[in-house]
C-alpha cells in the first residue's frame, strides 16, 4: 500500500504546506496565512483542518499518512514541547501531542533551520551525504546540523543556534537576542548592510554604494561583482567572519558538505568561494577538504525536511 505524508513549514506569515509520497515525490504544496491572533492558539488547528481537506480531496485515509512533519520557528525539545516560538505568540507548548490529538495522525515537530538542512541532506544540495551543517543567511542567520542523518537539536532544542556565536567581544551595538557580537550581526542580509553604513561612515573612499539611498545586501554583492572595491572588501570581511566560524564548528562535527542557504545565498559563487577560501585559511588540516554548496531546495527545502522527519 502506498504510504503517505505532510511537510508543514510553519513561518511568522504563511504556513507552507507539502502532501508528500513517501519516497519523496512531493504531490502538492500550498500556503496558508498564519494567524497569530490570540498569541497563535488557532495555528494548530488551520493545519489540522487543511491536513483533513487535502486528505478528503485525494480520498485518501488517516490508515495511509505515515505522519506529519512540522518546522517550527523556534526550539523544540525532544518530546516535540516547542520552547517559546516570539514570532508565532507561542510559549511552551507540546505541539506534537496537540496536533496529533486533533487528527489522529502521528506528529514530529523540529527547529524550522534544522529542518530546512534536513531537507537539503534528503533531496537538496547536499544529498547523499549524512554529516551536515546548514547555513542559513536571511534577514538574520539561522543553522542546522545534522550528524550521521540525525538533527543535533540538543537538551533545550537550541543546537544548531549558530548565529548567536559570539564572534566579536568587542561589539558595542546589541544582537536581537540581547548579546554583543553575535555572527548574525555581521553575515545576515540586515548584517552586511549595518556593515556597509558603518564602512561609509568612516570613509570617503569612492563607491557606488554612496549613491544609494537604501541599501541592500544584493547592492553590496552587486558592486562588488562589478570590480566595486569598497564593496569587495564588505564581501571579504563577510566571508572571513563566517569561513572561521564555520572551520571551528568543523572541529566539533567535521561534516562532509557545508550548504548556504536563505536569501544571500542567492549571490552566488562570490559568496560560496569567498567563505571557503577563509575556511581553508582557518580550518584544522583534517577538515579542509570540507565541500561547500549552494542549497538547491529554496523556500520548499523545509517541507522536505518535515516529511524526511517522520520517515
Amino acid at each position: 500500500m502506498k504510504k503517505y505524508g505532510f511537510g508543514v513549514d510553519i513561518g511568522g506569515t504563511t504556513i507552507k504546506m507539502g502532501f508528500f509520497e513517501t519516497n519523496g515525490n512531493l504531490l502538492d504544496k500550498w500556503e496558508i496565512k498564519t494567524d497569530t491572533s490570540n498569541n497563535g492558539e488557532n495555528i494548530l488547528y488551520d493545519v489540522a483542518k487543511a491536513v483533513d481537506n487535502k486528505l478528503a480531496q485525494e480520498a485518501i485515509s488517516k490508515d495511509e499518512v505515515q505522519g506529519i512533519g512540522i518546522g517550527v520557528p523556534g526550539p523544540v525539545r525532544g518530546d516535540g514541547t516547542v520552547n517559546r516560538c516570539v514570532n508565532l505568540g507561542w510559549g511552551v507548548i507540546n505541539v506534537a501531542e496537540k496536533l496529533s490529538s486533533l487528527t489522529g495522525i502521528n506528529v514530529k515537530v523540529g527547529n524550522d533551520a534544522n529542518v530546512a538542512a534536513l531537507g537539503e541532506m534528503w533531496q537538496g544540495g547536499a544529498k547523499g551525504c549524512k554529516d551536515v551543517v546548514m547555513v542559513t543567511l536571511g534577514t538574520g542567520v539561522g543553522g542546522g546540523i545534522i550528524v550521521d542523518g540525525k538533527i543535533v537539536a540538543g537538551f533545550h532544542g537550541a543546537g544548531g543556534e549558530i548565529g548567536h556565536i559570539t564572534v566579536n567581544p568587542d561589539e558595542i551595538e546589541a544582537c536581537n537576542c540581547g548579546k554583543y557580537g553575535c555572527l548574525e550581526q555581521y553575515t545576515s542580509a540586515t548584517g552586511i548592510v549595518r556593515m556597509a553604513k558603518r564602512k561609509l561612515a568612516k570613509s570617503s573612499d569612492e563607491t557606488t554604494l554612496r549613491s544609494l539611498e537604501n541599501i541592500t545586501a544584493k547592492d553590496i554583492f552587486d558592486a562588488a561583482k562589478a570590480g566595486d572595491e569598497l564593496a569587495k572588501e564588505l564581501v571579504d570581511e563577510l566571508g572571513e567572519i563566517l569561513g572561521s566560524t564555520l572551520s571551528n564548528m568543523a572541529c566539533v562535527v567535521n561534516p562532509e558538505a557545508i550548504v548556504i542557504g536563505g536569501g544571500v545565498s542567492k549571490a552566488g559563487a562570490i559568496l560560496i568561494d569567498t567563505i571557503k577560501e577563509h575556511f581553508q585559511e582557518n580550518a584544522f588540516h583534517a577538515c579542509r577538504e570540507t565541500r561547500f554548496e549552494l542549497a538547491t531546495l529554496g523556500n520548499d527545502a523545509g517541507i522536505y525536511g518535515c516529511m524526511c522527519m517522520i520517515l
